[in-house]
């Protein structure tokens, strides 16, 4: 069995399905790992979504928080919208509620239609989010959206704000575990400049976000027998 782990899909649902093509995806063999930010930024985040709810429901696929994901959830819950939207929050309503929903002049009661929209008809999406947990653990590896907190005494002990925020309290510092982790959140062009998978020198952590929602590309981390393949889908890739 492979393990595929794939990260900050960010509403790149063509990127998203190409590179699931690309890997040869088997849901009977494979076990695939989404490890957060389903939203924001790319245009079709709402595909995206009820894409993974299928998936998770028929394949039991792994769907992790991420920190796009959790702003989503409080704009929608809790009206803490101002966060959301300078962070890719207009595009992932536009792919609710239309394309151009807004135009060239952004109207917030216009807004607050498209939130009540959202909340009517696709609650079981906001329930979806709201439902994914912030890791996922196996034998050899940690799988989380941000990382985890180094200086706590046990790693589970992160805040639930660090496993989706956290960046270089994470990556600069060794983990001291005896699991690798494997993370997004920090697009690895910010790690060696470059958007391919980042291997920490040491070997303690593994890097996957290679920044598809800002033009560059979707990466995919394959786990298996012989050790790590790599793997990326970039725009236009069928």
């Amino acid at each position: 069995m492979r393990t595929l782990a794939i990260s900050d899909i960010h509403g790149c649902f063509d990127e998203f399905n190409a590179l699931l093509k690309h890997v040869k995806y088997n849901p009977a063999e494979d076990k695939l790992i989404i490890l957060g930010d389903l939203v924001d930024r790319g245009q079709r985040s709402k595909q995206v979504v009820e894409q993974l709810m299928n998936m998770v429901s028929e394949w039991n696929v792994v769907v992790l928080r991420g920190n796009h994901d959790q702003m989503m959830i409080d704009a929608l819950n809790a009206d803490e919208d101002v966060n959301w939207l300078n962070n890719g929050g207009y595009q992932t309503v536009e792919s609710y509620v239309g394309l151009d929903f807004f135009e060239e002049i952004f109207e917030w009661d216009l807004y607050e239609q498209a939130k009540n929209f959202i909340r009517r008809h696709f609650k079981h999406h906001i329930d979806f989010l709201s439902s994914l947990p912030y890791y996922y653990e196996t034998d050899t590896h940690i799988f989380v959206h941000a990382g985890i907190n180094p200086y706590k005494e046990h790693w589970k002990q992160t805040s639930d704000e660090d496993f989706v925020w956290i960046r270089e309290r994470f990556y600069n510092v060794a983990t001291g575990l005896n699991k690798i982790v494997v993370f997004g959140h920090t697009p690895t062009v910010h790690l060696h400049e470059t958007e391919d998978i980042w291997f920490s020198p040491n070997g303690d952590k593994i890097g996957i976000d290679g920044a598809c929602a800002y033009g560059m590309q979707l990466n995919c981390l394959e786990i298996n027998d012989a050790g790590y393949k790599t793997h990326y889908a970039t725009k236009g890739s069928r």
